[in-house]
């Protein structure tokens, strides 16, 4: 009779602590689960950009039933976002047009990107405009606003003109056909050529 007394007295003991072992293990199964992996949560929130690509792009802009660029480059990739982006990664070539369909400049850089709801033009690498003249603008970086139709920069230029005029400076406003060019702060005004120099 004893032993079936400590039988059904060990009984509710027995079940409860298999319950407590059941909830311990339960509980340590819900908080592994919980545990975030910082690189699994960035995954999930990272919104994926569209990127468009082109090669050898040939691209006409006109204003008013009128060409004013023909810009042609071997590359171009449009991010697709809130604003759209067009980046130049190997180069960029534009003409430049006049009212009467003449050439009356040209660009060239290495790297552009264009910002579609501004209208504006980054250009970097090796920079570099020459206007039917045969003036030259060089810089290593210069925005291109193509509303305005004019170039800007805050970085060092250097303009060599026909006349074999060297202006240079820091800081520059142009109009696309460099008709106009502001130096910000320049410094100074070289003549060159064996003409102008002493013998």
């Amino acid at each position: 009779m004893k032993s079936a007394y400590l039988r059904s007295a060990s009984l509710p003991h027995l079940c409860t602590t298999a319950l407590r072992i059941a909830i311990l293990i339960s509980a340590t199964l819900l908080l592994a689960a919980c545990e975030n992996d910082m690189a699994r949560i960035n995954d999930l929130n990272k919104t994926v950009q569209m990127v468009e690509e082109a090669k050898e792009v040939t691209t006409l802009f006109s204003q008013s039933g009128n060409l004013k660029a023909i810009l042609k480059a071997p590359l171009m990739l449009r991010y697709l976002g809130d604003s759209t982006v067009i980046e130049f990664p190997k180069k960029m070539h534009v003409d430049f047009y006049d009212s009467l369909g003449r050439v009356e400049s040209y660009l060239d850089a290495r790297y552009a990107r264009y910002i579609e709801n501004r209208s504006k033009v980054l250009l970097r690498d090796s920079v570099q405009v020459i206007n039917v003249n045969g003036d030259t603008l060089r810089t290593s970086e210069m925005w291109w606003d193509q509303n305005a139709a004019i170039f800007y920069t805050d970085s060092t230029v250097r303009i060599t003109q026909r006349d074999k005029r060297i202006r240079g400076g820091r800081g520059m406003v142009a109009k696309q056909d460099l008709t106009d060019v502001l130096i910000k702060y320049p410094t100074g005004t070289v003549l060159v050529g064996t003409d102008v120099l002493p013998e």
